[in-house]
């Protein structure tokens, strides 16, 4: 199937570097729903976050615990739908104006990643018609039936034998190559995300895949340059983003997260999913010390007439619950990063987001299993965040704030048919107008 007959999620028009603007910004999660407003106004270049053009002020915020999620993916749309109109109306309360429309993240419908390149012909000079019929070649090829593109990001540019180009307009050559980042999610997880969103009276200006916004927030240039893995640890998903040369170049997505961390204690200690979340936040740790077998901590447990009767355990009895599946989710992300290539990396970077990687002991399992430096990522350049809204957990949605500032690097506006052809039709014009532009 070409990849012109896939369903795209809707293209957000980049933002003006010069311009001001108003931005609301939706993070549905599996544990979470927080929705932001916020001023984006034009920005003085800063020494760390060289890629931004703009400084966000936060307006307002909402959260609201996530219903109707699993895995990241809708399953039912009216309690999905419930639980983004609330925190929606948190935030428009809060900043004091009406949100017509959202930027939108998507975790589940399996991410993946789709690489591509095309070399073409060209005589002397490299034009920008040169470039875009690259990149329209680039876009001509197939993708699995039932995927939809939610990113297609030009990674670099090579003319004759010379790679790694940034921009290769105005050069001299005489065959122009592109390497084609393609981002693709099951074609039913957006949609029915775009829906529960649309049921809301709002529109969907785009859908940005969640480990690319993680990174978009997290990372600093350098990181980004120098090669570095976002690992976005969130309620029912584990999503990995390789940046490399300031590029994203590789997704993938785990349905393994934090709630199966509570889960597990649940059924271990035989008590409540809410005291289990309580017990794993309050006390959990994914490394043992030997002071666990003397703290006891009280796990309530439920009678026959339905009253929380506390049980004293020790504390090593729930470590020893969190800690395979804490190992589990770590060794399943480092045989992706194998799988992708980044376990070749010299001096490996790994930056844990999401609200699953504030557990404490984290880092360093991470560090053993991963074996490289990892460190812990906040949202980096916000201004206006409240304090409870600083840490890991909220990576994603300020990521959702930078993406319109980078939004301009993708390729969606094409010349002629391919991956990004909007009308469907090829009519006899548009075929007049190439012929010109590839023989003249």
């Amino acid at each position: 199937m070409s990849l012109s007959g896939h369903g795209l999620t809707p293209r957000l028009k980049p933002l003006s570097a010069r311009k001001s603007a108003i931005l609301s910004v939706l993070d549905v999660g599996t544990s979470k729903v927080v929705c932001v407003v916020a001023e984006l106004k034009p920005a003085d270049e800063v020494e760390a976050l060289r890629s931004r053009t703009h400084v966000a002020r936060i307006l307002g915020i909402g959260h609201q615990r996530s219903v109707g999620l699993k895995g990241g993916v809708v399953v039912d749309l009216e309690a999905a739908e419930s639980a983004i109109r609330q925190a929606v109306h948190a935030a428009e309360r809060m900043a004091k104006v009406e949100i017509q429309s959202v930027i939108v993240n998507l975790t589940g419908g399996r991410l993946a990643s789709e690489h591509f390149e095309a070399h073409i012909p060209v005589r002397g000079a490299v034009s920008s018609g040169d470039v875009h019929r690259v990149l329209d070649a680039a876009s001509s090829y197939d993708l699995r039936r039932g995927r939809t593109v939610l990113h297609a990001l030009p990674t670099g540019f090579s003319l004759d034998q010379q790679h790694h180009i940034v921009d290769p307009a105005g050069m001299i050559g005489e065959r122009l190559g592109a390497d084609l980042h393609v981002v693709t999610s099951e074609a039913a997880a957006a949609r029915n995300l775009m829906l529960a969103v649309e049921r809301c009276h709002l529109g969907v200006e785009a859908v940005i895949a969640t480990p690319y916004a993680a990174g978009l927030s997290a990372l600093v240039d350098d990181e980004a340059d120098m090669g570095c893995a976002v690992v976005d640890m969130g309620g029912g998903t584990t999503s990995v983003g390789i940046f490399s040369n300031g590029h994203l170049v590789h997704t993938d997505a785990i349905a393994v997260g934090g709630h199966h961390v509570t889960m597990d204690i649940a059924r271990g200690l035989t008590t409540r999913v809410s005291a289990a979340e309580r017990l794993k936040t309050l006390y959990g740790s994914a490394i043992t010390s030997s002071a666990d077998d003397r703290d006891m901590i009280a796990v309530p447990q439920v009678d026959e007439d339905e009253r929380d009767v506390p049980n004293h355990l020790p504390k090593s009895h729930l470590v020893r619950i969190i800690k395979p599946r804490v190992e589990e989710v770590l060794e399943l992300v480092r045989d992706r990063l194998k799988g992708a290539g980044f376990a070749a990396q010299a001096g490996r970077r790994v930056v844990l987001t999401g609200g699953a990687s504030q557990l404490v002991g984290l880092p360093e399992t991470a560090r053993r299993i991963l074996q490289g430096q990892v460190r812990v990522g906040r949202p980096l350049g916000i201004k206006g965040l409240p304090e409870a809204a600083k840490g890991p957990a909220f990576s994603a949605v300020v990521g959702l704030l930078v993406y319109p500032q980078v939004a301009h690097i993708e390729y969606f506006e094409p010349r002629s048919s391919g991956l990004f052809q909007s009308t469907g039709t090829d009519g006899y014009f548009s075929r007049v107008g190439r012929w010109i532009r590839e023989s003249f």
